[in-house]
């Protein structure tokens, strides 16, 4: 009997409500090993010991930032001797990007049935590679790891729902409409009286041009099943880096919504609006700040955030066949 290999976070936000029945799940069904880690800190410990058991594949039950630590780890820390086993995410968490890119959403516990029936059959038709985004600020340390990459306005925005609107307990498709309503109107209203103003910035893509300005929405991803319907075909040149950005100007931001509810934001070009792709970007401008996967990172004065790819990882696509 093939071993699954579950790492839960209990204090990330979707497992207060949710553990009781993954711990139950887990009871009555002896080939999972669960490992709760009381903190991000304790990814790693938590990894050498499923190394341990030689899983058929790695779920991840927690937030945004425990899939961060968790992918970092794997790919750095040489648990599995350069042949690890492909990840899954449940969908847990407040944006749940990676888990809908892998084919992941609706009940985890579905979910995580789904997995061990497949683990059960044949993983390897269900085994997809994805590049990670590797991050750092250019200095000799260890890059964090991740798949999608928000930026400029759209960071912001990130912060403001996440600072703002979420302690209001609101439903999340109501927190996330109310923080697009206000991000629009700070762009249509300008100056100092939008409640999010993002900085200049300058942005370079290897090979590519090199864009300066503010910008409403900064988009950096890996993922196959983009934003708003977004296709790869959509962007320009070649490269596994595939970044978004809109302008803060009005008219940018208008026929953006507009084509984006046409479904053909990847199709479109316009004055302000930017698909590129890439093997390294680097964002640069006063103490540059991005979130990658749900976690902020801020660069330090006179650096600039650089952006690689990382050789493939493999992953579990519950969508695959």
């Amino acid at each position: 009997m093939a071993v699954v290999a579950l790492l839960s976070n209990p204090k990330s936000t979707g497992n207060r409500a949710l553990l009781p029945r993954i711990r139950e799940f887990v009871a009555a069904h002896p080939n999972i090993f669960h490992y709760e880690v009381e903190s991000i800190e304790e990814v790693p410990t938590a990894l050498l010991s499923m190394a341990r058991v030689k899983p058929a594949a790695i779920v991840v039950n927690g937030g945004d930032g425990t899939v961060q630590a968790t992918l970092t780890e794997i790919y750095h820390g040489g648990h599995f001797n350069g042949a690890p086993p492909p990840v899954a995410v449940l969908p847990n968490g407040k944006t749940n990007l990676i888990a809908l890119d892998l084919g992941a959403h609706g009940d985890p516990i579905g979910a995580l049935d789904q997995i061990l029936t497949i683990v059960d059959a044949d993983v390897r038709p269900h085994v997809v590679a994805r590049q990670l985004i590797a991050l750092s600020d250019g200095r000799n340390t260890r890059p964090v790891l991740g798949m999608f990459l928000g930026g400029a306005g759209l960071a912001d925005s990130i912060l403001f729902c996440r600072n703002k609107i979420y302690p209001l307990g609101l439903p999340n498709w109501l927190s996330h409409l109310i923080t697009a309503v206000t991000l629009l109107f700070s762009v249509l209203v300008g100056g100092k009286h939008g409640a999010i103003r993002p900085g200049k910035l300058r942005i370079s893509v290897a090979r590519g041009g090199e864009l300066q300005g503010r910008f409403l929405v900064l988009m950096v991803t890996t993922l196959e099943r983009l934003l708003l319907n977004m296709r790869s075909h959509g962007f320009d040149r070649s490269g596994s880096l595939k970044l978004m950005a809109i302008e803060q100007r009005r008219s940018a931001v208008l026929k953006g919504i507009v084509n984006a509810i046409l479904g053909r934001l990847d199709k479109s070009r316009f004055r302000g609006f930017h698909l590129e792709r890439g093997d390294e970007i680097r964002i640069e401008g006063e103490r540059p700040s991005v979130i990658l996967d749900g976690e902020l990172f801020e660069a330090a004065s006179g650096r600039a955030i650089v952006l690689t790819p990382t050789a493939p990882v493999p992953f579990l696509s519950l969508a695959a066949a």
